[in-house]
């Protein structure tokens, strides 16, 4: 079992973000089934970054840690219940559909296991290392970090 992720890092991370000008933070969560299987969502064509398959993320509320929001995000976006969150991934910045300069914090996440409940997305897909190419650039940094790490 991995260990939770260290919370010095985690406050050298929002740090370095303030330091960065980063207005918004998201998390997001590689999970994996028991294949090694990566869970990816499909944004809906009319989203914002629509047509886009993704790792399941979000933003973080007023007064929480990025592991809690990891959490929550999950849970609201996939029915799954995360019950690790460990390995720090890298991040990526983008613009927010509001404008907002956006910092993406990556980790890997662990869940109980069950099917998938879609809520915000219009698809899922446990993909396979060719079916992880569907992910933007930036994803796919991410996931190349996790497969370093999980060698």
């Amino acid at each position: 079992m991995n260990p939770p992720v260290d919370t010095a890092l985690l406050d050298d991370l929002l740090r370095s973000a303030d330091a960065d000008r980063i207005t918004k933070h998201v998390v997001g969560a590689v999970i994996t089934d028991e294949d090694g299987r990566v869970l990816l969502l499909h944004r809906t064509a009319d989203d914002y970054f629509g047509d886009l398959w993704e790792l399941p993320s979000g933003g973080v509320d007023d007064g929480e840690t990025l592991p809690e929001a990891l959490h929550r995000e999950v849970e609201e976006e996939t029915g799954l219940t995360v019950t690790t969150v460990s390995a720090y991934l890298g991040h990526f910045d983008y613009l927010s559909q509001s404008g907002k300069l956006t910092r993406q914090f990556n980790f890997t996440a662990t869940t109980t296991d069950g099917a998938v409940k879609l809520t915000e997305h219009d698809d899922h897909l446990w993909a396979d290392r060719a079916g992880q190419e569907k992910v933007s650039s930036a994803v796919r940094t991410i996931l190349a970090t996790w497969r370093g790490q999980a060698t």
